[in-house]
């Protein structure tokens, strides 16, 4: 039973490091996935912010219609009072009562949507800095790949050029040492034949000095100044 739980603790394992492995390789593309459903919730809640704001404008148009009527129905009670009319004066009251417990309502539930709408403005604009701060992340990780692609692509085409041009190099090398090679063989057929020519022996003989001496500029320069 022991043995079974570490083989399946084993297999979790593999496939948390296949689940990782997956995941690397796409981390770009979840981000991006994720900053667009961030960008579709921040959507939402522009939409929400926008009924809030509305009905906050309701709650508070509505909260001074009722001031407005309870100001216009206490007129109406003072009046009545003032003609001694009790029981109507009593009805009024009884209006502006309702009125008041309504007022009540109404600024209690503008201040729920004020209070609300002031959370969601301050929350919309947080995400909005947020994601464009990823959003310029993003611009930047996939310059930095495609700066990475390029360079391991060039990297890849450069040791496969320096293989071709050090085969390139040998092939060079080795049609010099040849042609090296012919130019030595025709200079030492070259050798070998004067050697064996009478020019050898005329030139070992002038160079000692014996037989037939060229004439040379200074030879003739020297004979006209013995003349004098």
């Amino acid at each position: 039973m022991g043995i079974l739980n570490k083989i399946i603790t084993a297999f979790r394992g593999g496939a948390t490091e296949v689940g990782q492995s997956i995941v690397d390789a796409n981390s770009t593309r979840i981000f991006e996935q994720e900053i667009r459903d961030a960008e579709n919730h921040l959507t939402k809640a522009k939409r929400e912010l926008t009924d809030v704001m509305a009905k906050e404008m309701q709650a508070s148009r509505e909260v001074d219609r009722l001031k407005r009527s309870i100001s216009e129905h206490e007129g109406y009670a003072t009046q009545a009072l003032e003609k001694e009319n009790e029981a109507l004066a009593m009805e009024v009251a009884e209006k502006i009562s309702q009125l008041d417990q309504e007022l009540a309502e109404q600024q209690s539930a503008n201040t729920n949507f004020t209070a609300h709408a002031t959370r969601l403005k301050e929350l919309v604009r947080k995400t909005e800095r947020q994601l464009t701060d990823y959003q310029r992340q993003l611009s930047m990780v996939k310059t930095t790949e495609s700066v990475q692609k390029a360079t391991a692509s060039i990297t890849d085409s450069f040791a496969g050029s320096s293989s071709k041009l050090l085969n390139a190099k040998d092939s060079l090398e080795s049609i010099k040492a040849r042609q090296q090679q012919f130019d030595d063989r025709l200079v030492a057929a070259e050798q070998l034949a004067d050697e064996n020519s009478d020019k050898s022996l005329h030139d070992k003989l002038a160079q000692a000095g014996i037989g037939e001496q060229k004439s040379n500029a200074n030879a003739v320069l020297d004979r006209l100044k013995a003349r004098k």
